[in-house]
């Protein structure tokens, strides 16, 4: 998280924008994908509504490696682990730019520890309740 006041308000404003304006779409977009079959007339109308969400965050991203100050910050963070909830076949087809950004995200070695102690949070419930 930035120091400065001006930083910390531009990354906390990416992480509601994360959780409120692109997760919604992403994970529409994961639901349809799971249904068996696929429900064609909903897909159309959700790929519609998540386009100019995931577009605009494409277009940001374009001419930057990360959301704010060239820099990896707690909203990449969240923002990679929302669109990593898409197939890579999806994001990779239709958000090219959204894609090379999660990717970028993952190979960092904060997200991977970051990735690592989530897991292993879950396998130390596991082991206790097994």
């Amino acid at each position: 998280m930035p120091r400065d006041r001006v930083g910390r308000a531009r990354v906390t404003s990416w992480l509601f924008a994360a959780l409120n304006s692109i997760e919604p779409h992403v994970v529409n977009l994961r639901e349809i994908e799971l249904l068996k079959p696929p429900d064609e007339s909903r897909r159309v109308a959700v790929i519609s509504a998540s386009s100019a969400r995931l577009g605009d965050l494409s277009t940001w991203l374009a001419a930057r490696d990360y959301l704010e100050a060239r820099r990896f910050t707690a909203a990449d963070l969240l923002m990679s682990t929302v669109l990593r909830i898409l197939p890579d076949g999806d994001l990779g087809t239709r958000w090219p730019i959204l894609s090379s950004y999660r990717q970028r995200c993952e190979a960092r070695p904060a997200f991977r520890k970051a990735l690592a102690d989530h897991v292993a949070s879950f396998d130390e419930g596991f082991g206790a309740a097994g």
